[in-house]
């Protein structure tokens, strides 16, 4: 099944980051990880867990896969979490693409930004620009997650021929959108009132 190698990495990678760790060492953190792996594979009804799993959610976004390896390798102890200002940033810029993309294509306005992805190297140009302003404010996950979906795009990794698949999709907006309202929250209840 070659053509649900996506399926079968998201399905091993969420699975590991969403399922308790029991403070297991890093060998079998990684055992783990692989035995989840190969679980996607099991088959019910003829079709294997990811492929069920791919049906509900289609194939993520690159960015989507980037930060479920790298969200992993930080639940393997490979790679350290970056500082709260770093993880705001790329919030802010994902729900931005997020936000500019999804109330168009819900009929909210005229504008169709879905159809830049065809043809797209005026956004290709922008996610540029995005990724280089992460990258000088040090942010390289989120340099990272631009730079591999641009990548991926250029090689035709995935069946769509739409540069914002491999960009956004509904999980990482959501996300992105969500954990900006909690951030926001938590700063406005933190603040002091004024007497």
């Amino acid at each position: 099944m070659p053509e649900l190698w996506q399926a079968h990495l998201t399905f091993g990678l969420l699975a590991f980051i969403v399922t308790p760790g029991f403070g297991f060492g890093r060998g079998v953190q990684g055992l783990r990880l692989f035995l989840l792996l190969g679980i996607s594979f099991i088959p019910v009804d003829g079709l294997s867990l990811a492929a069920y799993m791919r049906s509900f959610t289609d194939d993520v976004a690159i960015t989507t896969l980037v930060a479920l390896a790298f969200f992993a390798a930080v639940r393997l102890g490979l790679m350290a979490m970056p500082p709260q200002n770093a993880r705001v940033q790329l919030l802010i810029a994902m729900a931005g693409l997020a936000l500019f993309l999804y109330p168009a294509t819900m009929g909210l306005s005229y504008l169709d930004p879905y159809q830049l992805g065809y043809a797209p190297r005026p956004l290709i140009a922008v996610v540029g620009v995005l990724a280089l302003g992460l990258l000088l404010l040090n942010n390289w996950l989120g340099a990272f997650m631009l730079g591999l979906a641009t990548l991926a795009f250029s090689l035709g990794i995935k069946p769509s021929p739409n540069y914002w698949d491999y960009l956004l999709d509904p999980f990482i907006a959501l996300f992105s959108c969500g954990a900006l309202l909690v951030y926001a929250c938590r700063a406005l209840v933190r603040k002091p009132m004024p007497a």
